[in-house]
């Protein structure tokens, strides 16, 4: 489903099964296909069929990427069609594990405060924010929503600001204040008598809409193909033509920076980097029926998997760790000549 297709518009069922049909033919990607697929179960209403997705992932023998989100979105749903027990159970659960990923964390803080939990979706965000950025210089990007979503909760308790609500204020960027944004007025204002006051709130939700269509219609990354080095060398010792393309690790690392930067420079949006894997372009070029070793494969790989949700934004968020994957931050990796 494309981001602005309207959800009215798509058949989340067939979609649903269109995601699973291509998680079987690509199963390296089955993990995110299926999240996708259960997305589009629990739009439709199926829930239990969603649960049998998350419960497809999680035993299955492949390791997951990310399991704790896998149980966070399994406990989120689980809660909506009156599981509430086994939902509590698996926040529990996440809660206890402490995944160093911010999404988990978000998604069982929002599921308590969707019922209405509010002082024990605080904790959770807490006990979030603790974790990810005690000792860290500057919040990286993927935490945002762990700041924002405390701070909201908190407005709703009408506790306080806080050292951390502060900075929430400082990173956020939209021009509705955090503060206007996460009042409780605004949601009484929406059943109010007093048309002068539905005016204007309806009047702030379209300008927070439009914002959000603007973040949401961007048009499809120009993703660039990166070779982790030990995927690089299995690909050029099975087939040899390519090593023309990829004189060495390095030289392929820096070709992508200065790519992407060029691109960047003479004004093309929305950048991506995708990470190829070896078994995965044996089956591209098998459906493509022609030889791996053809180079002008190359970009069409890099393109499919951009198409299956593969593509990661380019340049990295402040803060947050190199493309590359080398453990260290992009400023301090491929970003540290960045003008």
């Amino acid at each position: 489903m494309r981001p602005d297709t309207p959800a009215e518009n798509v058949d989340h069922n067939a979609e649903a099964a269109r995601l699973e049909r291509i998680a079987g033919l690509y199963p390296e990607d089955a993990e995110h296909l299926l999240l996708q697929a259960a997305a589009h179960l629990e739009l439709s209403g199926d829930r239990p069929g969603a649960t049998s997705l998350y419960d497809s992932l999680l035993s299955s023998s492949t390791p997951l990427e990310s399991p704790h989100l896998v149980r966070a979105l399994k406990a989120s749903n689980l809660w909506e069609y009156g599981h509430e027990a086994e939902a509590r159970a698996i926040i529990d659960g996440v809660r206890a594990a402490a995944p160093r990923d911010p999404a988990p964390w978000v998604i069982v803080a929002e599921a308590l405060e969707n019922h209405d939990e509010l002082e024990a979706a605080q904790e959770t965000f807490t006990q979030a924010a603790t974790l990810l950025l005690a000792d860290v210089p500057e919040p990286p990007y993927s935490t945002l929503p762990v700041l924002f979503g405390r701070h909201r909760v908190r407005r709703m308790l009408g506790a306080t600001h806080d050292d951390w609500d502060t900075l929430a204020d400082t990173l956020h960027s939209s021009p509705v204040s955090l503060d206007e944004l996460h009042d409780p007025k605004r949601v009484w204002s929406l059943g109010s008598d007093n048309p002068a006051e539905l005016e204007a709130e309806i009047s702030r939700l379209r300008a927070e809409l439009g914002a959000y269509r603007e973040a949401l219609s961007r048009p499809f990354p120009v993703a660039v193909l990166h070779w982790p080095a030990d995927e690089l060398a299995e690909l050029l010792t099975a087939y040899a033509p390519l090593s023309s393309e990829y004189p060495s690790h390095d030289d392929h690392l820096a070709t992508i920076e200065a790519s992407l930067r060029e691109l960047a420079a003479s004004g093309t949006p929305n950048l991506g980097i995708v990470t190829g894997t070896v078994p995965s372009y044996e089956a591209f070029a098998a459906s493509e029926a022609s030889s791996p070793s053809d180079a002008t494969l190359l970009p069409q790989y890099a393109t499919t998997l951009a198409a299956r949700g593969r593509a990661v934004a380019w340049p990295p968020q402040k803060g947050a760790m190199c493309w590359c994957g080398s453990g260290r931050t992009y400023a301090e990796c491929h970003g540290g000549n960045a003008e």
